[in-house]
């Protein structure tokens, strides 16, 4: 039995799963993914995949459940092809914010999703900048988890931006933005935050000096960018003379694009964790770094059976 490192991508991402077997100078594993008349998925697998190392890469953008459920089929598949491992590489983890109940009679969605991945017959997961670091205790497999900082820092970095202050949107992100600050030689703030409801924010103060200052907004998700402009906004009012945002995971539902480019914002940084819809690429302030290299360095480590650590720095 062979254990050839095999590569397969579904639906959501082929873009980024190209860019990692170019990496590692591989080819892009056979199969076919198809939908019957009535919306059903039909996945089927062209190619001997017995005894191989399995990695399956599929982010669960929009449309979540889809994606998702595309992803369960494909892990069952291989499971029944005799595959001797199984990672799932889901780059952005769709969920992971209803990882708690915080209202009376919720689901724990987050918990849900690794439970039917880890019955689907995944071995393995690879996920970059979950939303709560704690789902990794959802799985009883193991988790490797991912960061993007190394290339959003890098970026930074070289735009040497003067009198920079890290910010982060809300008491939950200035574990990230303090880890930005420090590679950026920054100074560290952020937004205190009250949710009025799902995907709508209310910008309150903000607690650090950031008069005069060039503010980075660092988050690990952009969705209906409410957050955003509204913390772009507070950060101005706070004498703030310019404003930058970066993210690894640019969701972009609804009005976040025009809610960009209508804003005050000088660019907003993300990487191709999620494919840009047209009108997200449309937009002058968007900026796209790609962390294909990085997921491609993990797979390979993986597969090698080496230490993945160091790319979580």
């Amino acid at each position: 039995m062979s254990n050839d490192l095999k590569i397969f991508t579904g639906s959501a991402n082929t873009a980024l799963t190209k860019e990692i077997c170019e990496y590692l100078k591989c080819e892009l594993g056979q199969s076919s993914i198809t939908r019957f008349s009535d919306g059903e998925i039909y996945f089927q697998i062209l190619e001997n995949v017995r005894g191989a190392d399995v990695f399956i890469v599929q982010p669960s953008c929009p449309p979540v459940d889809a994606n998702y459920f595309e992803l369960f089929l494909m892990i069952d598949a291989f499971r029944r092809a005799s595959a001797k491992r199984i990672t799932a590489v889901i780059p952005y983890f769709g969920y992971a914010r209803q990882d708690r109940k915080d209202k009376p009679r919720v689901p724990i969605s987050s918990k849900v999703v690794s439970d039917l991945l880890v019955a689907s017959g995944t071995d393995r997961l690879l996920t970059m900048d979950l939303h709560a670091p704690q789902i990794q205790g959802f799985f009883s497999i193991p988790v490797d988890h991912l960061f993007a900082a190394p290339v959003l820092v890098d970026y930074f970095q070289k735009l040497k931006l003067p009198n920079l202050t890290v910010v982060s949107p809300d008491a939950g992100g200035v574990e990230r933005a303090r880890a930005f600050a420090k590679r950026l030689n920054a100074e560290l703030a952020m937004v205190n935050k009250r949710r009025l409801e799902a995907n709508v924010a209310q910008v309150m103060n903000v607690i650090g000096d950031v008069k005069g200052r060039t503010c980075l907004v660092v988050d690990d998700i952009i969705d209906t960018a409410g957050t955003l402009v509204k913390t772009v906004e507070a950060l101005l009012d706070g004498g703030a003379t310019k404003v930058y945002a970066c993210c690894t995971h640019a969701v972009l539902s609804g009005p976040a694009v025009g809610r960009i480019q209508d804003s005050n914002l000088e660019e907003v940084v993300v990487t191709n964790s999620i494919p840009l819809h047209s009108d997200a690429r449309k937009c002058a302030k968007i900026r796209v770094l790609s962390v294909g290299n990085l997921l491609a360095q993990a797979l390979q480590s993986i597969h090698d059976e080496t230490s993945v650590s160091v790319l979580f720095i």
